[in-house]
């Protein structure tokens, strides 16, 4: 996060609605890199792809990593569609990764060098709060946007509360729609 402004006070994102987040990669043997090098290299090559064409849904993403040997890419969709599209996409490298990764465990020559796993998970409106203090836009807050904590409320129940327009009814809660402030948020 080297080089992004800090938005000073309490913030929170300007999620609205459902919001899909998908999460890695673990190295089970260190030694056997022509294994795992190659799976670790996809991953930001899929990400550039994604950000080339923001209309595949992709809206922002975070590289962690747990230990030496685990790596997280938390990623942050417009929606499930979005992202299965994307993952069964015959020209997209998702499903080319995939291939290969299947060929290999067919063929019998995957050796359990390295470790896959993938859980996405659909969070429904209400499921999920933010609340950022002191901090340039990340995660949930970089993917959708960036508002004052005040817009969704002080406390974390206040903000699980919190209803777009779309579900709280016509007119309501459109004071965090899309096009307010922070919508330009950085993308993570």
């Amino acid at each position: 996060m080297l080089g992004k402004s800090v938005t000073a006070g309490r913030t929170t994102a300007n999620a609205e609605g459902e919001v899909v987040v998908l999460i890695g990669v673990r190295i089970n043997h260190f030694w056997a890199v022509h294994h795992w090098l190659p799976v670790v290299l996809a991953m930001p090559r899929m990400l550039r792809e994604l950000a080339r064409d923001r209309s595949l849904g992709l809206l922002g993403h975070v590289l962690l990593t747990a230990a030496p040997r685990m790596f997280y890419v938390v990623q942050y969709w417009e929606s499930k569609e979005k992202l299965y599209a994307y993952a069964h996409s015959p020209r997209m490298l998702h499903r080319k990764a995939w291939a290969i990764i299947n060929r290999k465990r067919r063929a019998g020559t995957a050796r359990g060098h390295v470790g896959l796993w993938h859980e996405a998970y659909v969070v429904p409106e209400g499921a999920y709060e933010a609340v950022y203090v002191d901090m340039p836009a990340f995660g949930l807050a970089a993917a959708h946007g960036q508002i004052p904590v005040e817009r969704r409320g002080q406390r974390a129940k206040d903000r699980f509360a919190h209803r777009s327009g779309a579900e709280a009814g016509a007119g309501a809660g459109t004071a965090g729609a899309p096009g307010a402030e922070g919508a330009g948020a950085e993308k993570g």
